[in-house]
């Protein structure tokens, strides 16, 4: 869920689960984008763009797995996110800055090929940084599945977890009356429009609609949000039934820039 920014956060926060309650559950704010195509209104966010080729410092090897090459299907330009500029108090996290291509599994080959290929392990997906200085346009080599370039504009917001990505020990409830924080933020935060279903969306909290937990944690804390990318018609691509595809990185490689980290799960209806 996300909000136009952390004033009104924090005051819907303190309406619906109280003072106390809402101040808990704000400590997990994170900013977060949402993604949309560019417009002669709403420029281009930098060189942030769905499909198109990649963009790679030199020399660097196109992604691979079981010899079939991943194809490209974002660019998010981390220096010109206007993560600075967001009045989040000390809430936000700390992104390194240039640029990553994202890349997920989708050859455009026949399916008794496809069955062959592992699909298993975390090579399907990969998150590749790159010098935006040094960074060279990159086709994707056959057979790999190439998308029209569109540019993406970028609209800053604030995030929190959706209810099947809170915790116990995120915020606290009354367990007489929830089965647990996933009921009380069902019960008390539902009805409002903050929901990021069917968007792309950069860094924040995933959208977890599909009832399923999409966030890991470890000794560090949450996995960090790097992108959502949802079923997109015009471009031609999509996940099973109205699938989404996340990708995740521990806070540690986060912070430490080793993207190899980086996982993605696709959920679907």
């Amino acid at each position: 869920m996300d909000f136009d920014d952390a004033v009104s956060m924090r005051r819907i926060l303190a309406e619906r689960l109280g003072e106390d309650a809402g101040r808990k559950f704000a400590t997990l704010a994170r900013p977060g984008f949402r993604l949309d195509r560019s417009t002669d209104t709403a420029p281009a966010t930098g060189r942030s763009r769905l499909g198109g080729p990649a963009l790679l410092d030199p020399g660097t090897p196109w992604p691979h797995v079981g010899g079939v090459p991943l194809s490209l299907h974002a660019v998010l330009d981390i220096d010109a996110l206007d993560i600075e500029g967001l009045d989040v108090e000390g809430l936000g996290i700390d992104a390194r800055p240039g640029l990553l291509n994202f890349f997920y599994l989708d050859p455009d080959v026949p399916y008794e090929q496809y069955q062959r290929i592992d699909t298993t392990g975390t090579q399907t997906c990969r998150v590749i940084p790159a010098d935006p200085i040094q960074a060279i346009e990159v086709v994707a080599p056959e057979p790999a599945r190439s998308y029209p370039a569109t540019p993406l504009t970028s609209s800053a917001r604030i995030a929190l977890p959706d209810c099947w990505d809170v915790e116990d020990g995120d915020v606290e409830y009354d367990r007489d009356e929830h089965w647990g924080p996933e009921s009380l933020i069902l019960a008390e935060l539902s009805d409002i429009d903050m929901n990021t279903a069917g968007q792309h969306y950069a860094f924040g909290w995933p959208d977890t609609s599909y009832t399923v937990k999409v966030t890991h944690r470890d000794a560090d804390g949450p996995a960090v949000h790097l992108l959502q990318l949802a079923q997109d018609a015009e471009l031609g691509w999509g996940w099973g039934d109205a699938g989404t595809v996340y990708f995740t990185i521990p806070v540690k490689a986060f912070a430490s820039g080793d993207y190899s980290k980086a996982t993605a799960v696709v959920l679907c209806c």
